[in-house]
């Protein structure tokens, strides 16, 4: 797979941020997951934890107090009592969709979309065995910031497995990582202000000069955490989408990563920036 060469085919690409979630809709659900691919997500971005017992679950390490309403950690569970836990809506009410084993989230998005695997880091030796048990190592990639041992555990565990790496503000290993032996692809770029390196369309064009792409970030998790000078979904969904995902598409980002998955999308193809 290469992500450049599938962003120059359809426009812009668009992540669906913990897949397409709302109402009674968990994220990082399998319900989550249906709903990114119907609504038009050539990339559904999720997030591994393991049980105790060395099982691996979709979901986000340290949320399980809002996610599932348990407060503590899967990390402390074996398989056979993590597997019976039900996700939580937006209301944190309980719904009817169980927490989902890695592999099942894997084979459900197989031939349907590309599968973004956040936090490679913690679990870097199971989820490459996993994703290799599963021959799908050409429909994912996986994703880490560009810590030196992070790097490392990539080139050791899954040297052939596309990769992303995250720069924020300011990219000081691109070089160094055309050089490791790994399937290097690409950079997640982060930036505060507009005039950070990684906002740049110098940045941008260098990385696509490269045969890499620019995997921009329109998500607010926490709005006193800037991951896009705020060019947000936020400002997207309330006041005018040309600031949000047109600004993103405009600069050159090849991916945008949203929680609106449908309106991004639809946005998108109705401006021509998009196939």
């Amino acid at each position: 797979m290469e992500l450049l060469k599938l962003a120059k085919e359809r426009g812009v690409l668009i992540a669906a941020h913990r897949g397409a979630c709302g109402g009674n809709v968990p994220c990082n659900s399998l319900a989550a997951f249906k709903a990114a691919v119907n609504a038009g997500a050539d990339i559904v971005e999720l997030d591994v934890e393991r049980s105790s017992d060395g099982e691996l679950f979709i979901q986000h390490p340290g949320m399980e107090r809002v996610h599932l309403r348990f407060a503590d950690s899967i990390r402390n569970y074996p398989a056979s009592v993590v597997e019976h836990f039900m996700l939580s809506n937006s209301d944190l009410a309980p719904t009817q969709y169980g927490i989902m084993r890695f592999a099942d989230a894997l084979e459900l998005l197989r031939g349907k979309c590309i599968v973004n695997i956040d936090k490679f880091w913690e679990h870097p030796r199971e989820i490459a065995a996993t994703v290799r048990r599963l021959g799908m190592e050409e429909q994912v990639f996986i994703k880490t910031s560009n810590r030196p041992e992070f790097i490392d555990d990539v080139e050791r565990y899954a040297p052939e497995i596309p990769y992303l790496t995250i720069a924020s503000g300011v990219d000081t290993t691109h070089e160094e990582l055309k050089k490791r032996s790994i399937n290097y692809q690409g950079v997640e770029a982060l930036f505060k202000t507009e005039d950070d390196m990684t906002a740049s369309r110098e940045y941008i064009d260098m990385l696509h000069a490269d045969g890499m792409i620019a995997f921009g970030n329109a998500i607010v998790f926490n709005y006193k955490t800037v991951l896009s000078a705020g060019h947000t979904d936020d400002i997207s969904v309330t006041e005018d989408p040309a600031l949000g995902w047109g600004w993103l598409a405009d600069r050159g980002f090849d991916v945008i990563q949203t929680d609106y998955t449908y309106q991004c999308n639809d946005y998108l193809i109705k401006t021509g920036r998009r196939k």
